[in-house]
């Protein structure tokens, strides 16, 4: 058993900072090196679900043809800005050989396994009190359709969760009406899985922050890593813009900016940022179920203090711009759902964005790097690094520690072929 290592955890995201955790916990001595102040980005603004149902990947069939189709519609809910950038043009035509229907099918029992475990371990850590209080919502997601096509396809999913073990319950309108008697839903029904679980990110990612720098990690913020030295096959040194931190390990966590330093190393990632945006309204809206606005690509969440409403992928490199004809699309798809509500010009107005990094697959990557004896890579989680934090975390703890691992972990082997 390798106790008592020290290791780097570069990025304070959810993937990150959950590392940090059960590193911590194991007895390891940890240190975490973020560029930011760690209080925005991607693990800040997403929706807060813990969704097992989430069993197809984002590298579907015909998801290419309708990114090309929205390519010059910036307000589309998946919008690829075209730009000659041969890391994304790379990455697009990995993204297309990925989309295929044997992979799609071949990657859902193990999408399936690793939400499933990452679910267990987020009950866990609210079970232990470490993080203090915070609420995990069992009332299941909605995933909300107007039109028999999208009905029809997300009974498609209900089919195959079935063969998994996950349960998806058509609702009539009437149904689900009656789930939300407060509300005025403009919907033809929906489909609701029981298996799913919504939080709220900026409680839970600030009580994780406070605890590990309470316990004696040591997060260094607003410290960005310029580079990585490699003597024979190990990494000796992080640098930084402070100063420079070695370790008997490191763990490269570092979202969208991972392949930016896995390069430094000579290592190719290809990854891609995937934008995603969300509007909080604090004002009542009466909405006490999650949902998926199936048509306009959107999540709906009632979180500890406020309503989140979330979307869009964009392909437009890493930026923070914020285009506020997404912004207003995602308002407008909101309110086409729940009749009578209005989002105040001052939540559109206070709207954030945040970086998801994207593999070509939408599987993450999660191994160590082969010709490389201390680099474990952890990042590329998509749409899902909120849900799959925790067990990224537990499972590149069990690899440092020498233990046996929670869940196979060969689809997500960072050098894999595509």
């Amino acid at each position: 058993m390798g106790k008592n290592k020290s290791v780097i955890v570069i990025g304070g995201g959810i993937v990150g900072l959950s590392t940090a955790y059960f590193l911590h916990k194991e007895g390891h001595k940890v240190t975490v090196l973020d560029k930011s102040h760690i209080s925005a980005g991607a693990s800040f603004v997403n929706a807060g679900y813990l969704t097992p149902s989430h069993i197809i990947s984002l590298a579907s069939p015909g998801m290419i043809t309708q990114g090309i189709k929205y390519m010059f519609n910036s307000s589309s809910p998946f919008y690829m800005k075209p730009r000659w950038d041969i890391d994304f043009i790379k990455w697009a035509w990995y993204f297309k050989k990925s989309s295929t229907k044997a992979k799609v099918e071949k990657a859902m029992p193990v999408i399936r396994d690793i939400n499933l475990l990452s679910r267990d371990l987020f009950e866990g850590i609210q079970a232990s009190g470490d993080l203090g209080h915070f609420e995990i919502g069992n009332q299941g997601l909605l995933m909300m359709f107007q039109t028999d096509k999208a009905r029809d396809h997300e009974m498609e999913v209900v089919e195959k969760g079935k063969e998994l073990g996950l349960y998806g319950r058509l609702l009539t309108k009437q149904e689900l009406q009656d789930l939300q008697p407060d509300v005025a839903i403009n919907a033809k029904g929906a489909i609701l899985w029981e298996c799913d679980r919504h939080t709220t990110p900026p409680l839970i990612m600030k009580n994780l922050l406070d605890y590990l720098m309470r316990s004696g990690v040591d997060v260094r913020k607003n410290e960005g890593v310029t580079d990585l030295s490699v003597v024979g096959k190990r990494i000796t040194e992080v640098r930084t813009e402070q100063g420079t931190y070695s370790a008997d390990e490191i763990v490269l966590a570092a979202g969208s900016w991972t392949s930016h330093l896995s390069k430094k190393i000579r290592i190719k990632l290809p990854l891609q940022a995937g934008k995603g945006y969300r509007i909080n309204m604090e004002e009542p809206t009466n909405i006490t179920l999650p949902a998926i606005l199936m048509e306009k690509k959107i999540a709906v969440t009632p979180m500890e203090g406020f309503t989140r409403f979330a979307g869009t992928m964009e392909f437009s490199g890493i930026n923070h711009t914020i285009r506020k004809e997404r912004v207003e699309a995602i308002a407008k798809g909101v309110e086409s759902y729940y009749e009578g509500l209005r989002i105040p010009e001052k939540a559109k107005a206070d709207a954030k964005c945040g970086l998801r990094p994207v593999s070509p697959d939408g599987l993450p990557y999660i191994g160590k790097i082969k010709d490389m004896d201390n680099l474990t890579i952890a990042t590329g989680h998509a749409m899902m690094g909120w849900s799959l934090g925790p067990a990224t975390g537990k499972l590149v703890t069990e690899m440092i520690s020498g233990q046996e691992l929670s869940m196979g972990i060969g689809p997500f082997d960072p050098q894999r072929k595509f």
